[in-house]
């Protein structure tokens, strides 16, 4: 019922047949956040541009920390998947199931009580729209951690369309509530906050119905909803890793971010409408290189390590492809791109100057993100992790302290851009060294 064994036949037309789906469901997803982002920019102001941007900066790293953890049980789901081994697939998944619910109540009561903190320690310049926004998501955060584990469920035996489809719903109700509440009851940031939270509930709503209904490669029941220790143990080493790496990443966009609201509000409204256009940018990039690691790790589960190999390099001839055209893109159309966000002067000057240097970088996301689709079906997270901390820490935050004291805000956009190159000869290294056969 949706599952695709992704261990035969060609490697090429399978691998976008694949991770088709998952971008239509990434750009669905992205333009849920585009359009809170729009709304507030032309129905509340630069004020609220800057509010959703510092707020959306936590919000991310409690998002990508959840997604690093479910990584755990998807990469297990996908490899006993591809191993054909059928009770052990159903185990992991209860597991990441409930794990993911008991993560999203944690992160959930995380966000409402120190999320006014977080913001005064970050020096978020509108301080009220900004705590408005993140205790509101935040209240709802149980939502996101459940249809993130019960997502990677269904990607790891293959399924892409059904995420797809719960974007889709999500995506469709974010845009008539946003316009409802903000565009025509004048809720403000509270208005923008609620439509988000209500449709994250739709698309955990919709995740667990196709969950559910595939009793065959899941078989989620009552009797079955329980947690198995050894197989907790398996996904917590497996995802560890992964939510730490996650943490380090969402860590050095906040100490980016820290420096740029140092700038004043303009600055920070325009960073966040960069920010924007840059995710929906990259969310091609990254979603192929998470349908590689889908991929990747039915073929390791199955033995098939020269599969899982040339899989790599044809998701990689893909991303930089995509990079270049996106690089191309971008460059020419920066201004025009900008003005969908916003019409103060000040706030698109700062975006499109922000975006023209950063939107570079996008070339070594297509390298080094698609190495860690090899580290992640392989199952060697801790190698991700190190990847991250060179990139993330080591480069990112060091040269942006520098650069900014040397050249201002260029500094930190040229050192945003020049940073993923880091984990390029990383991940060139562990290609060549050969650990990901000896999962």
């Amino acid at each position: 019922m949706g599952q695709t064994d992704l261990t035969k036949g060609g490697i090429f037309r399978p691998l976008v047949k694949y991770a088709a789906p998952l971008v239509l469901s990434s750009v669905l997803q992205a333009l849920y956040g585009l359009v809170d982002t729009i709304v507030a920019g032309q129905f509340i102001g630069a004020e609220a541009l800057s509010g959703l941007t510092n707020a959306n900066t936590i919000t991310n790293m409690a998002t990508q920390i959840l997604i690093g953890l479910c990584n755990g049980g998807g990469i297990l789901i996908g490899q006993y998947f591809g191993a054909r081994r059928r009770e052990e697939t159903h185990q992991a998944t209860a597991t990441l199931f409930i794990g993911s619910l008991a993560a999203g109540l944690i992160a959930t009561a995380l966000l409402v009580l120190l999320g006014r903190p977080m913001l005064i320690a970050l020096g978020a310049p509108a301080l009220e729209e900004a705590a408005v926004y993140l205790i509101t998501c935040g209240a709802g955060f149980l939502f996101v951690a459940a249809y993130n584990g019960a997502a990677a469920a269904l990607r790891a035996v293959g399924n892409s369309r059904a995420p797809l489809i719960c974007v889709a719903s999500t995506s469709a109700a974010n845009v008539v509530l946003d316009l409802l509440f903000v565009a025509g009851m004048d809720m403000g940031v509270f208005g923008a906050a609620l439509a988000t939270v209500l449709s994250q509930a739709v698309s955990f709503a919709a995740a667990m119905v196709f969950l559910w209904r595939d009793k065959e490669s899941f078989g989620l029941r009552l009797k079955t909803l329980r947690v198995n220790g050894p197989m907790l143990k398996k996904e917590l080493k497996l995802g560890f890793p992964c939510a730490v790496q996650m943490s380090m990443a969402a860590l050095s966009w906040l100490s980016v971010t820290f420096l740029i609201n140092g700038y004043g509000v303009a600055v920070s409204a325009g960073n966040g409408v960069s920010n924007k256009i840059k995710e929906f940018c990259q969310l091609f990039i990254s979603t192929m290189s998470t349908a590689a690691a889908g991929m990747i790790a039915q073929n390791i589960g199955a033995g098939l390590y020269d599969r899982a190999r040339e899989t790599m390099y044809s998701a990689m001839r893909i991303t930089v492809a995509l990079a270049l055209a996106i690089i191309l893109f971008v460059e020419l159309t920066a201004p025009w791109l900008v003005s969908a966000f916003t019409s103060d002067p000040e706030t698109t000057a700062a975006a499109v100057r922000n975006l023209r240097i950063e939107i570079i970088g996008q070339l070594f996301y297509a390298v080094f993100l698609v190495y860690h689709s090899l580290m992640l079906g392989a199952g060697n997270t801790w190698y991700v992790f190190f990847s991250s901390l060179i990139n993330c820490i080591l480069v990112r935050v060091t040269l942006s302290l520098l650069f900014n004291h040397l050249w201002g805000l260029d500094g930190i956009y040229i050192a945003c851009m020049i940073a993923p190159f880091a984990s390029v000869p990383f991940g060139l290294w562990y290609d060549r060294s050969n650990r990901w056969r000896q999962c």
